[in-house]
C-alpha cells in the first residue's frame, strides 16, 4: 500500500462488545480492523487489552491495526506485538524513544507508525518520518468515540503531505476521528489514504453498504489531491 491507495478501517470501539465475533463478520470486507487501547490514563477511558486482541484475531482474517493509547507505549508494545497486532501506532507525546520503538516494532515484522494527537504538529516527525510506515493524525482528542471532526485537521493533513513529499516518502496516512462518507472526499484529497471509521460504520443497518460509502468517497477525493 502507498499514500495513494484508499483503506477502510472500521474502528470496533464503535461495535457491540457483547457479540464482537458477530460484529468483526460484519466489517469483513474492509481493509484493517482497527483495535483502540486505552488505559484511563493518557486518556480518560479504558478499553480494550491483550486478551480482547487474542479473540480479535482468532475471529477475523483482516489485519489488526492496534492504536496504544497508553502513557507506557515502551513496556507494553511488545506485549501487542506478541498478541498478534500486525500495525502499532503509538504516540509521540508518550514516549521519548519513539525511533527505538520503531525499530522494534518493524524487526518483529509488523507495521510502525506514529500517532499524533490533534495540537502536536507534523514537525516531531521530522527526524523518524523516513522509517515509518504509516502516520496517525488524530481528528478528535483522543479518549471517546462519536466526536465531531476537527476542521483544522485538513491544514495538518496538507502539510503532513508536503513532508512526506519532500522526503521522499510515502507511508500510510491514517485519520482517526469523526470520519464518515460525508468528509471522506475531503481527508483523501488532503493526504488520508487510511480513513478509521467507527460509527459511520457499526452505526449502520448494513455494514457493508456504510464501508462502500467510505471507499467510494474517499476514492472520489483521491482525484483532487493537489
Amino acid at each position: 500500500m502507498t499514500l495513494d491507495d484508499i483503506m477502510v478501517a472500521p474502528s470496533i470501539l464503535s461495535a457491540d462488545f457483547s457479540r464482537l465475533g458477530e460484529e468483526l463478520a460484519t466489517v469483513a470486507g474492509a481493509d484493517l480492523i482497527h483495535y483502540d487501547v486505552m488505559d484511563g490514563h493518557f486518556v480518560p477511558n479504558l478499553t480494550f487489552g491483550l486478551d480482547v486482541l487474542r479473540a480479535v484475531k482468532a475471529s477475523t482474517e483482516l489485519p489488526v491495526d492496534v492504536h496504544l493509547m497508553i502513557s507506557n507505549p515502551d513496556e507494553m508494545v511488545e506485549k501487542y506485538l506478541d498478541a498478534g497486532a500486525d500495525l502499532v501506532s503509538f504516540h509521540s507525546e508518550a514516549t521519548a524513544h519513539a525511533h527505538r520503538l520503531v525499530s522494534l516494532i518493524r524487526d518483529r515484522g509488523a507495521r510502525a507508525s506514529v500517532a499524533l494527537n490533534p495540537a502536536t504538529p507534523v514537525s516531531v516527525l521530522e527526524p523518524i518520518l523516513d522509517d515509518l510506515d504509516m502516520v496517525l493524525v488524530m481528528t478528535v482528542n483522543p479518549g471517546f468515540g462519536g466526536q465531531s471532526f476537527i476542521e483544522s485537521s485538513l491544514k495538518k493533513l496538507r502539510r503532513l503531505r508536503r513532508m512526506c513529499d519532500e522526503h521522499g516518502v510515502s507511508p500510510l496516512i491514517e485519520v482517526d476521528g469523526g470520519i464518515s462518507a460525508r468528509n471522506a472526499a475531503e481527508v483523501v484529497s488532503a493526504g488520508a489514504s487510511v480513513l478509521v471509521a467507527g460509527s459511520a460504520v457499526f452505526g449502520a443497518a448494513d455494514r457493508a453498504s456504510a464501508l462502500a460509502a467510505v471507499r467510494a468517497a474517499g476514492e472520489s477525493g483521491r482525484s483532487r489531491r493537489g
